[in-house]
């Protein structure tokens, strides 16, 4: 090893004693920075992946709409099965409808569903919590769990659907009775709002309350693995008729707007966290400067046996990485530790503040989510190494330029 890496050590470590004040508070100032960077972007970055998660599992990697409505959808099914890329496809439509159990209006988003084809693009079989997906037919419905606490359903009990079209039957004295379903079924995704404001039906179910006939809203479209959506949507556009009337949108385009915000935060909750690391650095150079003050004639000492100004400096700039790798080790299992108990943590803190309601209204999920992507990760350990080994190089640069004779005269 050489001189100058062991003296760094035995500055930071002296023999006898066990725990260096300055060690140790330089080390908790750049972990602590490190263990927050971990937690604000693992979960910022939860955030994004279970956004993406939910719209890929309800909607699909690709979805293919119409200006109006797709009067052919098993044609179109027929041409976009031959486009490279694409795995499976599923129609649907949707639209909006009143729905009332026991004197209680609600008015959710109404999913109509294609039996035969919507597990092989949306893995809908999974959110079922209560009844199962098998029993879904023309004459019953599946609830979200929240919009079925809030009319007071379950398994078994009927629901009165009512379609848009009754206002235009009444205009001309036509009579248009609601549908009568049963619930078989109750599903619940971890998006409140979804949680709260939808209802799948069968496809000719909701073909019948809107009047749609054969035609559907769109085709929902599962990609190869390995294929990039954006490209897969391409294609599709390609292969689609020229008439403009249908067109094939990824995931990341549909939602690019919120994605961009949802990245402008993070960003800017790493930049401004940065900040924490930048103070304890400056800590770290303040008392590596004060090192080098005290230990004048021990620096002289060590030119005049011999040692290149490159050297001595090299000793500073060792214990600003040093204190930066072991900072961002112990920032990293702090971090870590925190994110596996942030559920439990939440949930005392909103009992003892009763924000129980306000945090899932205004946040959207039952769970606080987190996903740390290696990049991330790797970015932090990098920039907390470089930003504590630049603090040594103040004091490197003064320790470098003492003249030995001089150094050596020092009071």
């Amino acid at each position: 090893m050489p001189w100058y890496l062991y003296l760094a050590l035995k500055q930071l470590f002296p023999s006898g004693r066990r725990y260096p004040f300055f060690t140790l508070i330089s080390i908790l100032g750049v972990a602590l920075g490190v263990a927050l960077l971990v937690i604000s972007i693992s979960v910022m970055g939860g955030f994004g992946h279970e956004i993406r998660r939910m719209i890929v599992d309800t909607q699909g990697e690709v979805q293919v709409k119409a200006r109006g409505f797709i009067q052919e959808p098993a044609a179109l099914q027929s041409l976009l099965a031959r486009v490279p890329g694409v795995a499976a496809t599923t129609a649907y439509a949707e639209g909006v409808a009143m729905l009332e159990h026991d004197r209680k209006p609600a008015f959710p988003a109404v999913q109509g569903i294609d039996l035969n084809h919507v597990n092989d693009v949306i893995p809908l079989r999974r959110f079922v919590r209560l009844g199962s997906l098998d029993n879904l037919d023309d004459d019953s419905v599946i609830l979200s769990s929240q919009l079925a606490i809030s009319l007071g359903a379950r398994l078994g009990s009927m629901v009165e659907l009512y379609s848009p079209l009754l206002l235009e039957k009444l205009k001309n004295d036509e009579v248009m009775l609601p549908r009568e379903l049963t619930v078989v079924g109750i599903f619940e995704v971890g998006h409140q709002q979804l949680d709260s404001s939808v209802v799948i039906v069968t496809l000719r179910t909701m073909q019948d309350l809107y009047g749609l006939g054969r035609g559907v809203h769109g085709v929902n479209v599962k990609i190869a693995e390995g294929e990039d959506p954006d490209r897969v949507a391409r294609r599709i556009n390609e292969a689609l008729p020229p008439d403009g009337n249908v067109e094939a949108r990824s995931w990341i385009d549909a939602n690019q707007d919120f994605l961009f915000v949802l990245q402008l935060e993070k960003n800017m909750i790493f930049f401004l966290l940065t900040f924490i690391i930048i103070v304890a650095a400056f800590s770290v150079a303040s008392s590596l400067l004060i090192a080098v003050v005290r230990k004048t004639r021990e620096i002289g000492l060590l030119g005049a046996l011999g040692g290149k100004p490159r050297q001595v400096a090299a000793c500073f700039c060792f214990q600003g990485f040093f204190i930066g790798v072991a900072g961002t080790v112990v920032g990293l299992v702090l971090g870590f530790t925190m994110l596996h108990f942030r559920n439990d943590m939440i949930r005392v803190f909103t009992q003892l503040t009763g924000s129980e309601e306000v945090l899932t209204r205004f946040y959207q999920f039952s769970r606080l989510p987190a996903y740390t992507a290696p990049t991330d990760i790797a970015l932090i350990i990098a920039c907390t190494i470089v930003i504590s080994t630049l603090a040594g190089l103040l004091p490197a640069w003064r320790a470098a330029r003492l003249k030995p004779v001089e150094a050596l005269r020092s009071e």
